[in-house]
């Protein structure tokens, strides 16, 4: 509390005012937008002030300071609460923001999102997924500060809070991530659950019974059971003894829903839908709130000013980390670059190193294999790199011979840059979107492409988000053979490619392979790279082809590449085979029989969409020339391929699910053959243009 506002009022009064101050701004700004929800504003405000006034580290003048302590909205449908803080504590989100609740470009959306508002650190909404990209933004500052403090020299010290709700931890994800979490013993995670017993269908006794705090507890957490959230000291006795312990910390806290709302409060009417002018008169009446809609009181503003108190713990962390900086400054320097999410000056050189030696190498393995022999070259010269795999390391082939896999005993975590997520797809996804937030690492992590369907909403936040998240997914289609259609994937790159924001690349041999991963860690955005199980050979490339694979799209074999075209001539037909992965092979395979018919042939290798429609219109012409007709080949649906063919084109692809089998024998079940793209070239190029 700002002691220079302290003699004007008793200490209970100022802490009355300070939290009904948060009340009134959540309950004006959602009548205002006539749209939003009140009840958690309502409910939380005495929590909130006790974190946000007594504990939380933050500089409200510099929202970005690398050892502020993080905050998380899990429950982002509260967003008004946040808000809230933000502009009372002194961030850039003037009143008239809040005036502007959920509406078209304002500061203030109706979930909080990460880059639109000063001071949010990760965009919440879809319930669980905030508290597990916490759980990524603790693990990123446990072992950040493994790698850089040194005796005498803390650099990096900081917490992350989370505010959860019922909903949060009715969902799956929260599980995972919380099981995670305690085994890592994340002890400067500090989680406050809202435990006010209502969902938007009601009262949860009916559908949510769990004994929540024994669940933690069995996690491996520190429980704090019935904290009173409408008692401030109570809950900042409780945030304070979480300080102390050796294992993440949940503090669960009673509340009443919509508290202050005289007829509404403790159910369900006052979670999403504006309180309306008559309950908003009545609860001003009720909390004693004589003040008009938006009006704070200067008093009350500046108990909660935090701007003096964050800029003088930004300033003594500085002369620390000058201090640092004198005695280890090769440290300073990469601890710098790594929180600036800067890639190191010698990555340029790097990076065509790794695609250039893929090339020399011409070696014929499967696209997994070529991606772990990427890892291995991109870890020496990235030691941001942080992998890992949820149960499926020996499959994915996610780690490396130099990595070092985190660990723990007694003492608590130790350090490595391989993390075993255990059976955690969603969980493993949506803490790498929260690792990648923190900064300080480059995180990966691997499963089937089939399971991307469990991961599938955190892939999405992180395209909304804009995260420097790597998705490793393998046994990408039919040739994983004899695990059957519940493990082949079949609809899942196309479904993924319609993600906007999400780069999709599905490499065909080594060298696009290793751009794959170059492109991917050099994006400002995540990628997803999708990779086979079997064997696929190596193509030769000249210098111009390899620069070309970044684009996404580009010509392989040209027309006068058609294998034997002694029999073409000028007046021949031609058309364009486009290809991706295991089914280059194909379209290459069919370039002789082709040729050998009068019909010549260019294949297009186009390991990523995504990126090849955002070339320039001549580069998309020059490799896929208007007029010419088309073939895709694609071991997947058939659909998606029709925006590069044409209702005119064909498609040689799947448009069912596969089966158990041999994966050879598949292929040709499924008439994913060369000659098949013998045929459907065949009769495309029947068609005059």
């Amino acid at each position: 509390m700002n002691a220079a506002a302290q003699p004007l009022m008793s200490s209970a009064s100022a802490t009355a005012l300070m939290a009904n101050a948060l009340r009134m701004l959540a309950i004006d700004a959602v009548q205002q937008a006539n749209s939003g929800h009140p009840g958690m504003p309502l409910g939380m405000a005495e929590i909130a002030l006790a974190l946000w006034d007594r504990h939380l580290k933050h500089n409200p003048g510099n929202p970005h300071w690398v050892d502020r302590d993080r905050f998380v909205l899990s429950n982002g449908h509260g967003s008004m609460l946040l808000y809230a803080l933000l502009h009372l504590t002194g961030y850039a989100l003037p009143l008239g923001e809040l005036k502007r609740f959920r509406q078209l470009n304002s500061k203030t959306p109706g979930h909080p999102e990460v880059g639109v508002t000063p001071g949010v650190e990760t965009t919440t909404g879809p319930l669980g997924q905030g508290l597990a990209n916490a759980v990524g933004m603790a693990l990123a500052e446990a072992l950040l500060a493994r790698e850089f403090n040194r005796p005498g020299h803390c650099i990096v010290d900081h917490r992350t809070y989370v505010f959860v709700g019922d909903g949060c931890l009715m969902e799956g994800i929260s599980h995972e991530v919380a099981s995670l979490a305690g085994t890592l013993k994340l002890d400067k995670l500090v989680v406050l659950y809202d435990d006010n017993g209502i969902s938007i269908d009601g009262h949860v006794q009916g559908w949510f019974a769990d004994d929540t705090p024994a669940r933690f507890a069995a996690y491996g957490w520190h429980v704090v059971r019935n904290v009173d959230g409408h008692d401030v000291e109570a809950v900042d006795r409780a945030i304070a003894g979480a300080h102390d312990t050796r294992q993440p910390t949940l503090i669960c806290c009673k509340t009443v829903i919509g508290r202050g709302s005289p007829t509404k409060a403790g159910t369900h009417d006052v979670h999403g839908a504006p309180l309306g002018a008559a309950e908003i008169a009545a609860t001003r009446s009720a909390l004693d709130w004589p003040h008009p809609p938006f009006e704070i009181p200067h008093e009350v503003r500046a108990l909660w000013d935090a701007t003096a108190r964050g800029a003088r713990a930004e300033a003594e962390w500085s002369q620390r980390f000058a201090a640092y900086g004198q005695q280890y400054p090769r440290e300073a320097a990469e601890f710098t670059r790594r929180m600036a999410g800067a890639l190191p000056s010698s990555w340029r050189d790097a990076a065509r190193m790794i695609v250039h030696t893929a090339d020399g190498a011409a070696q014929s393995v499967a696209t997994r294999k070529a991606s772990q022999l990427t890892i291995e070259a991109l870890a020496a010269a990235l030691p941001e790199l942080l992998g890992g795999s949820a149960d499926l390391t020996g499959s994915n082939l996610t780690d490396w011979p130099a990595s070092v896999a985190v660990r723990v005993d007694e003492r608590g975590m130790h350090g490595g840059n391989y993390l075993h997520f255990g059976v955690r797809e969603f969980g493993m996804s949506a803490l790498m979107n929260g690792v990648a937030l923190h900064r300080g690492y480059l995180p990966f992590g691997g499963t089937f492409l089939t399971f991307s369907d469990y991961a599938r909403n955190a892939l999405r936040m992180a395209a909304l988000m804009k995260t420097r998240a790597i998705f490793v997914f393998t046994h990408d289609s039919i040739g994983l053979g004899e695990d059957g259609p519940t493990h082949q994937a079949v609809e899942h790159a196309a479904s993924l490619r319609l993600v906007p924001g999400l780069d999709v690349w599905r490499p065909c041999d080594t060298v696009e392979t290793a751009q794959a991963w170059v492109s991917a860690v050099e994006r400002q955005g995540p990628s997803c790279l999708l990779l086979s199980r079997q064997t696929l050979p190596f193509v030769t490339r000249s210098e111009a082809q390899l620069d070309a694979v970044s684009r996404g799209g580009y010509v392989l074999r040209d027309w006068d590449d058609s294998g034997d075209d002694s029999n073409a001539s000028d007046s021949d037909k031609r058309v364009v085979l486009i290809a991706t992965g295991s089914e280059v092979a194909l379209a290459l395979a069919a370039l002789e029989p082709l040729a050998q018919k009068g019909i010549r042939a260019r294949v297009v290798s186009m390991p990523c969409t995504n990126a090849f429609d955002r070339q320039p219109l001549a580069w998309r012409d020059a490799v896929l020339p208007p007029g010419v007709p088309r073939v895709a080949v694609e071991a997947g649906v058939t659909a998606i391929w029709r925006q590069y063919v044409g209702l005119e084109g064909a498609v040689v692809g799947i448009d069912t699910f596969g089966e158990s089998a041999p994966a050879p024998a598949l292929f040709a079940h499924f008439n994913l053959t060369a000659q098949a793209v013998v045929d459907a070239a065949s009769r495309v190029a029947r068609v005059e243009h």
